[in-house]
């Protein structure tokens, strides 16, 4: 491994827990409060429905990480039920900025202040379905929004990783070349073996043992906190 200029870091999973995910009822009783929308009493049964379907399309493919994103579950659901939903972006929103967010971390919020004290660049690269405002109040409110130098977001762009135009709107967003950033998170497909494959260092957050399709130069560490031991070991110095 390189030692990294910059820090990509996933969220869910790796500085965060799981947040709740909206279900048909949810979503229904939040659209009903915008102008211009007309819901179904079905809606809520046809929105699950269509979630779980295309869970199992998802699933089919077979590769991690790669789902069907809210906003075209939502559109489903809209064409299937005749709803009315003027712009289905801000419906969206309107869910996710009423539907809580994931907690943050407090021992991977301390470590990230760390790192990022030790001049590393840092981007918040994840997937999500949480439009930027919402997920930027999540980190306000956790003390950390002024960690992260970017974010780059599935849900913003349009394109989840392990896609590689996500990884090349992180090197975007960090304003240098892959093999200068170490992309960290929870997921051996999505942010260790996608980033490594564009040319990134990675190092897979796993407390459990470690996975045997992974390239020996991908590290792993049991939780964030670990992080600045694998950069000491690079000269990295973090303190």
């Amino acid at each position: 491994m390189a030692q990294p200029r910059v820090l990509a870091l996933d969220f869910v999973g790796t500085l965060a827990g799981h947040g709740p995910a909206p279900d048909g009822r949810f979503i229904a009783d939040v659209l009903r409060g915008l102008p211009g929308t007309a819901i179904p009493k079905d809606f809520p049964a046809r929105f699950d429905a269509v979630t779980r379907r295309l869970r199992e399309t998802d699933r089919a493919r077979g590769a991690r990480g790669v789902r069907t994103p809210f906003l075209a579950r939502l559109a489903r659901t809209v064409q299937d039920c005749g709803a009315t939903v003027p712009d289905l972006r801000t419906a969206s929103d309107a869910v996710f900025t009423a539907l809580p967010d994931a907690r943050v971390d407090p021992r991977a919020a301390a470590a990230l202040r760390e790192l990022r004290a030790s001049g590393l660049v840092c981007v918040l690269a994840a997937n999500t379905d949480r439009p930027e405002p919402v997920r930027r109040r999540t980190l306000r409110d956790a003390g950390i929004e002024g960690c992260f130098d970017a974010l780059v977001l599935s849900g913003t762009l349009g394109i989840r990783k392990p896609d590689r135009r996500f990884y090349a709107a992180v090197t975007r967003a960090a304003g240098c070349p892959a093999e200068h950033i170490l992309f960290v998170g929870d997921n051996a497909e999505t942010d260790a073996l996608g980033p490594h494959a564009f040319g990134m260092s990675a190092v897979l957050v796993t407390p459990g043992p470690r996975p045997a399709a992974l390239p020996p130069d991908i590290a792993t560490v049991p939780h964030l906190s670990e992080l600045a031991c694998c950069l000491n070991e690079l000269g990295h110095q973090v303190s």
